[in-house]
């Protein structure tokens, strides 16, 4: 079934994007890595070093450096979860995703760290003892109520960030929950102002810490808030057409005077709400199906959670906020000439857009499309009609998993290595860029079967998409 508002207006010229230089990115580690040194210089500075001379201040020392580096990977935790588009477009959605992960759990540990050796710092010097001294502390230091509030909302954040914790929630609960990080860090803020001597020592510590939160504040209002806000009211975009492409797969097309003056590229994904829907103040990660033409945005989602689900249900006119372009599975990464398009299920989805927008001549553009049953095959219709038009090659790959074994190959093909598969199919895997989309399992068969075969590292891009 299909139910559409057709829109009337003119195709725009689009904007196509310029990649955003690799270098990007080792800048922004470069500037990770000063802050860290800046922030433990000014530990030093005011005594660090001095005070580890007797028990209760070596501890208490410590865990002032442990709290300040722990305040700072926080305040970096908030800069990555900003959606700040430079630095999306550097790293990419999955590279930024686990750096993410890595920087929450070390900035939570260091919490904790500094948390229990500044409580075992002050009881060695106190006479109340370990327990009163905890009381003390929450009960009679300025803002330590907050920070303990501020603790326990980011606690809940890093426990449902397990992996096993994950497993166990719907997308929409776990992204609601992740929100809180915003909280636990604006808890912490008075503590550390109130009672932080190493915020107040001088005016070069108080001046960075109030610049770190000041960024990070205005790159939430920016970027979350207020960019998403002013291009709907600049150029509101609308549902034009809704078309289910399966019993459990969606198309959704959007268009609207705002889409030429977003700079989206085929292969980048957006962040999608949609205005009067059920959840609709909760954004979901959809990547594009078609390459952009100024006139229309669409993606192909299966429905896998409430928000996914709910798509079908869509009407013409509805309103839309997005956010984005994000992701750097676009041509701008591309260093060869001949490419290899690998997707498994839904994630064959940006590789269709891929293939209607590369720069190709025939035969430098394979598509691997790998399905548990050739029924299932989302978009092989138009995939096989934008090869035959591209001359480039489509290759459907269907069948159940092998049994015991983590391969991006069919049981009917067991008898083969993951290797000789694909160089079966490609036998020039080597010489190509390879594009992977799919779930994070088989995109890693499918990774290390293509730098077994002899590609480089640089050569392979990829987004992972599981939260």
């Amino acid at each position: 079934m299909t139910t559409s508002l057709a829109p009337t207006a003119p195709l725009a010229v689009r904007r196509v994007p310029r990649p955003v230089p690799r270098w990007w990115r080792e800048a922004s580690e470069l500037l990770l890595w000063a802050l860290l040194v800046a922030v433990t210089g000014l530990w030093s500075a005011h005594g660090g070093f001095q005070e580890l001379g007797s028990l209760g201040g070596a501890l208490t020392s410590t865990g002032r450096l442990a709290g300040l580096v722990a305040s700072a990977l926080i305040l970096v935790q908030v800069l990555l979860m900003a959606r700040v588009p430079w630095f999306e477009q550097a790293w990419g959605q999955d590279e930024l995703a686990r750096t993410h992960r890595l920087v929450g759990f070390t900035s939570f540990t260091l919490m904790v760290g500094h948390v229990v050796l500044i409580v075992l710092g002050y009881a060695a010097a106190s006479p109340r003892g370990l327990w009163g001294t905890l009381v003390d502390l929450v009960v009679n230091y300025p803002g330590m109520l907050l920070a303990v509030a501020g603790t326990l909302a980011l606690g809940m954040v890093v426990v449902t960030s397990v992996k096993k914790a994950r497993a166990r929630l719907r997308y929409e609960s776990w992204h609601l929950i992740h929100l809180y990080a915003y909280l636990g860090a604006g808890l912490a803020l008075p503590h550390q102002l109130w009672t932080g001597s190493d915020f107040t020592a001088s005016t070069t510590a108080t001046v960075l810490w109030w610049s770190l939160y000041a960024v990070s504040l205005g790159a939430v209002l920016a970027f979350r808030i207020g960019v998403p806000v002013w291009r709907s009211l600049r150029a509101p975009l609308r549902v034009v057409d809704v078309r289910r492409d399966g019993p459990e797969v969606t198309t959704v097309t959007v268009g609207g005077p705002g889409v030429a003056r977003i700079p989206a590229r085929a292969g980048q994904f957006f962040q999608w709400r949609f205005v009067g829907e059920d959840g609709w103040t909760r954004a979901h990660p959809y990547s594009l199906s078609a390459a952009p033409d100024g006139h229309t945005l669409r993606f192909t989602a299966a429905h896998v959670g409430d928000g996914s689900s709910a798509l079908a249900g869509l009407r013409p006119g509805t309103r839309v906020l997005v956010e984005g372009p994000y992701g750097r599975l676009h041509e701008g990464v591309r260093s060869r000439r001949k490419v290899l398009l690998m997707g498994s299920g839904i994630g064959i989805t940006p590789m269709r857009a891929l293939l209607e927008e590369l720069d190709q001549d025939p035969g430098d553009v394979t598509v691997l499309h790998r399905v548990s049953a050739a029924d299932d095959a989302v978009l092989a219709g138009e995939l096989a009609d934008l090869a035959r038009t591209r001359g480039a090659s489509y290759v459907l790959v269907d069948g159940p998993r092998i049994p015991g074994r983590v391969s991006w190959l069919p049981r009917a093909a067991q008898h083969l290595t993951d290797v000789e598969g694909l160089r079966h199919v490609v036998p020039d895997v080597a010489e190509r860029d390879v594009y992977l989309c799919g779930s994070p399992g088989w995109m890693a068969a499918a990774r290390t079967a293509v730098l077994a075969a002899g590609a480089a590292p640089e050569q392979v891009h990829l987004e992972r998409f599981a939260y």
